[in-house]
């Protein structure tokens, strides 16, 4: 992450207080690597996040309520990670080709029957 990034002291925080639990390459952070342990939060490279959804989550302990605690970062602090989290996460998820486009023609005989 360099340093003239908008996002830069956002990746700062989220390395100091994000990084035992959570995934995320841009802020050198492998929190979920150990998928076996309960208390591994997303990886989230592999999902998109939102500004609003970060900051939901911060506030409230996740979004399942289950093992982040809530607040581990406030104020402008939040508002930093959040806006890193939302810029860089999801950068591993491949989009699903969408299903092949089928047009018909109203116009087109139908075909003929053997």
């Amino acid at each position: 992450m360099p340093s003239d990034d908008p996002t830069h002291a956002g990746a700062e925080i989220f390395a100091q207080r994000c990084s035992g639990c959570h995934t995320l390459t841009p802020a050198g952070t492998e929190g979920s690597a150990n998928r076996s342990e309960r208390v591994q939060g997303p990886n989230l490279d592999q999902r998109h996040e939102t500004m609003a959804d970060v900051i939901y989550a911060i506030r409230n302990g996740g979004f399942s309520g289950a093992i982040m605690p809530q607040n581990i970062v406030v104020g402008d602090d939040a508002q930093k990670v959040a806006a890193f989290v939302s810029k860089y996460a999801g950068q591993d998820v491949t989009e699903a080709p969408a299903p092949a486009q089928t047009t018909t023609s109203s116009s087109a005989a139908p075909a003929p029957n053997p």
